[in-house]
């Protein structure tokens, strides 16, 4: 099988899993660490869901942890895209059928107000283009059995995607203490996790100057109107069907989800 036949077949078999059985790790297929493999293999899905007539609605940022990223051995985060059926706004029941493995994190998304072309922006660059802030649950999924991945498996299953709920309410960025806000994240009314904007490489414009570049350097720059998950704010935590979930991030807002009871 040649390379470009083993990306589509991976490929393929990720989009399967959505529906059907979960996979064994798909990174023993590839070169060790080979990312640009995988996310060839991410890509290839991209193209498949924009035929089907899935709208693209933004990207998100994974690995944003330095811990994470020592423990999947690499020193960059990663991306994937978000579609516009990925995102939930308050009051939407999330339909725990449509995940597999699930698990929530608090973050911090932004919306585009401009275009982003510079492949050497930073972050302040980023925050003169974004339009506003708001608190986001991401929830992650994996088509790879019990969450056993690398990097590649990780990029190559769109960066472990599921979904999005959108918190309240959408603020201007300007003033806002996007490094020093504190994230609390409760499931069933329980404290889970905890943490700060520092906890997301440093600060969440820095991830999101990361993404900036990354995807001008691929030929895939933001746009205006975009979604941004800046990465998450503390550990992640499993979920349940019928899960009440919760973030607090404070000056910045709050975002809750319920999911229903599942199939």
């Amino acid at each position: 099988m040649t390379q470009a036949d083993l990306i589509e077949d991976t490929a393929a078999r990720l989009l399967a899993a959505y529906d059907g059985p979960l996979l064994a790790p798909v990174s023993p297929d590839f070169a060790a660490g080979d990312v640009e493999a995988a996310y060839a293999v991410q890509m290839a899905q991209v193209r498949r869901w924009g035929a089907a007539g899935r709208r693209p609605a933004g990207r998100k940022i994974g690995l944003t942890s330095e811990a994470v990223q020592k423990q999947l051995g690499v020193g960059e985060p990663d991306f994937g895209h978000l579609f516009s059926d990925m995102i939930y706004e308050p009051g939407q029941v999330v339909p725990y059928a449509r995940l597999q493995q699930p698990k929530v994190e608090a973050e911090i998304a932004i919306f585009l107000g401009a275009d982003i072309d510079d492949p050497e922006i930073d972050a302040q660059g980023v925050l003169a283009a974004t339009a506003s802030v708001i608190a986001a649950i991401e929830i992650v999924s994996s088509r790879i059995a019990d969450w056993k991945i690398n990097i590649v498996d990780t990029v190559a299953d769109n960066a472990s995607s599921g979904l999005v709920m959108l918190g309240t309410p959408a603020r201007r960025p300007e003033g806002l203490d996007l490094l020093g806000c504190e994230m609390t994240l409760s499931v069933n009314g329980e404290a889970v996790s905890r943490g700060t904007g520092a906890a997301c490489l440093g600060h969440p414009l820095n991830a999101a100057a990361w993404l900036a570049r990354k995807s001008a350097a691929l030929g895939q720059p933001l746009r205006a109107g975009e979604l941004i998950l800046t990465g998450a704010l503390g550990p992640m935590a499993a979920v349940a069907p019928g899960d009440q979930v919760e973030a607090i991030i404070t000056g910045i807002g709050s975002v809750s989800l319920r999911f229903d009871q599942g199939a």
